[in-house]
This record gives C-alpha cells, sequence and structure tokens, in this order.
C-alpha cells in the first residue's frame, strides 16, 4: 500500500508540474501580446501565471526561453503530424498543397499572434529572431520537398516557394480577417484556388472551388 502511494504521489507531482508550465507559457502569451515583448517581465508573468519568480526561472531559465516554449507551444497547435498524414496520402498534387495551406490556416488561426510576437521581439532580441527565421526555413524545407515531388509544377521550384510564402503568410491572412471580414474557411478555399491556378497545370473541374 505504501509503495502504491508514492507511486501515485510522483505522478501527482508530475502532473502538477505539467501543469505549472503550462500556466506559465499560457500567462507569458498573453502577456507577450497584450504587453508587448519589452514591457514584459518575468515578474510580470509570474504573478499572472500565480507562481513565484524563481519558479518560472527554475522552469524555463529567462524570458527567451519563456518566448521559445510559447513558439514552440504555437507549432503545435496548427498539429504538424496532421499535414505529414495528408501530404503521404494525397494522391496528386491538388491534394497536397491543400494539406500545405490547411496547416498554414491552423497556424495563422490558432496562433497567429505569436508568430507576429516573435517577429516584433526578433527587432531586439536577437534570439527570436532566429526562432522566427528558423521556423520560416522550416516551412521553406517542406515545399521545396514537396514541390519537387510534381511533375506538373509550372515553375522553378525556388519560384513556386517564394509564389506560395507571398500568397500564403501571415500578414495576408490577418489583413483578410481583421481589415475584410473574411473567414478562416473563406481564405483558405481561395489560398487552394489561387495557388493551385499559380503552381500547377490543372483542370478546372481539379481545383478548390
Amino acid at each position: 500500500m505504501e509503495t502504491s502511494r508514492r507511486k501515485y504521489d510522483s505522478l501527482k507531482r508530475s502532473a502538477q508540474a505539467l501543469q505549472t508550465r503550462a500556466e506559465i507559457a499560457q500567462a507569458a502569451r498573453r502577456l507577450f501580446v497584450e504587453q508587448g515583448w519589452v514591457a514584459t517581465t518575468v515578474r510580470d508573468v509570474a504573478q499572472a501565471a500565480g507562481v513565484s519568480v524563481p519558479t518560472v526561472y527554475s522552469v524555463y531559465g529567462n524570458k527567451a526561453g519563456l518566448a521559445l516554449a510559447v513558439a514552440d507551444a504555437a507549432d503545435l497547435t496548427a498539429d504538424g503530424m496532421r499535414m505529414v498524414e495528408e501530404l503521404e496520402a494525397g494522391a496528386d498534387p491538388v491534394q497536397q498543397l491543400a494539406a500545405m495551406i490547411g496547416y498554414d490556416r491552423r497556424l495563422y488561426e490558432r496562433s497567429g499572434d505569436v508568430i507576429v510576437l516573435m517577429r516584433e521581439a526578433g527587432r531586439v532580441e536577437p534570439e527570436l529572431a532566429n526562432v522566427y527565421r528558423e521556423g520560416r526555413r522550416r516551412g521553406d524545407e517542406t515545399r521545396i520537398q514537396v514541390f519537387s515531388s510534381w511533375p506538373d509544377l509550372r515553375l522553378e521550384v525556388p519560384e513556386a516557394v517564394d509564389v506560395y510564402a507571398a500568397l500564403c503568410n501571415i500578414d495576408v491572412y490577418l489583413t483578410l480577417v481583421d481589415e475584410r471580414g473574411w473567414s478562416p474557411d473563406r481564405i483558405e478555399r481561395w489560398w487552394n484556388e489561387v495557388l493551385a491556378g499559380q503552381l500547377l497545370s490543372v483542370r478546372d473541374d481539379d481545383a478548390f472551388l
């Protein structure tokens, strides 16, 4: 009985530690977005999360560590594994294009504020600038790999990657949502239609309408 109790005590401590990490990261995300990177202190985050300042440092190391945790959490919200599974299951380029666009739509819809935060904070924090650039680089690598497998790509691969990046990005997404009143579903449909036309030699009945 005592051994069993100790085992459950250990599980409880682990669960509590994960909960604390999540609460700190959520508080950091909210404050970074609301107040900005420069104005937010580790003390602010600790207070918002209901923990001590030393606890924040012990969990994430420093303010940059907090931001990196927020960025990692943002990536998870977009469900990258779902995109990979859809890419593998895609029978043709139109379906694979839809898988990549679907991932970006989820990322912008669920964590667009974090992307903007990383980009803006990177102007004063080199480590965060590197995180933002690395995220863009990974996206380009995925598209290079996928586009290189398409026999009916209308452009050279580097140009196709540039066209995708010019159309399917956080700024276009936020402009259409915040200024033009588009829904995320409408944006995703439009991206599919326009990018299929720009990148692929497809029949009208193959395109997303």
